[in-house]
């Protein structure tokens, strides 16, 4: 089904646009931290990178009849410093998109009846709350000078749900099946 809703239809381009620039932010700074002795950290970054590219690719899809060249105005984190300083970049994005974004876009997509954009936001906004949770702990280790431990990070390509080890058989975000999720 269409959006019909202008606002919602504009939410839908500024997430896009955001997640778009996380993901390769994320990438960015993953090769950043690899190459300052944090693989772990590194891999976090790029596992994350995943699940940004798949909130962008669920946002896209809901647009998909929304033809034709758009400004899109997405705030977005910029520069590369110091491990610290990017999670700290990471950690400040993906609060944002907890405390002020996301539950706004989810809120009007719910009141003017917008199911695919409403599902949509739903899981980006579950996916960030463990985003920003897995950016502190990497920062608290970090300001120690110690990379994180982790197994495989698991990253659902449904919904972006992210999880470091093999704990769920299927996402409880969106009831994938384990099976398909990314390892980093």
């Amino acid at each position: 089904m269409a959006v019909s809703n202008a606002m919602t239809i504009d939410f839908l381009r500024s997430a896009y646009g955001g997640e778009s620039m996380a993901h390769m932010r994320y990438l960015i700074w993953g090769d950043e931290a690899e190459h300052d002795g944090y693989p772990n950290i590194g891999r976090l970054f790029k596992a994350v990178a995943y699940a940004e590219w798949a909130h962008a690719k669920n946002h896209f899809n809901v647009l998909k009849d929304e033809v034709g060249d758009k400004t899109v105005a997405a705030g977005a984190v910029f520069g590369k410093t110091n491990i610290v300083e990017n999670l700290q970049g990471a950690i400040d994005g993906e609060l944002h998109e907890i405390k002020q974004m996301y539950p706004v876009y989810l809120q009007t997509a719910k009141f003017q009846a917008e199911r695919d954009a409403e599902r949509s936001f739903h899981y980006a906004l579950e996916a960030e709350k463990i985003h920003a949770d897995l950016f502190q702990k990497a920062q608290d280790k970090a300001k120690d000078g110690k990379d994180i431990e982790a197994d495989k990070i698991y990253i659902c390509p449904v919904c972006g749900f992210t999880e470091i080890g093999d704990n769920v058989e299927n996402c409880p975000v969106c009831g994938a099946k384990k099976d398909i999720f990314k390892a980093f």
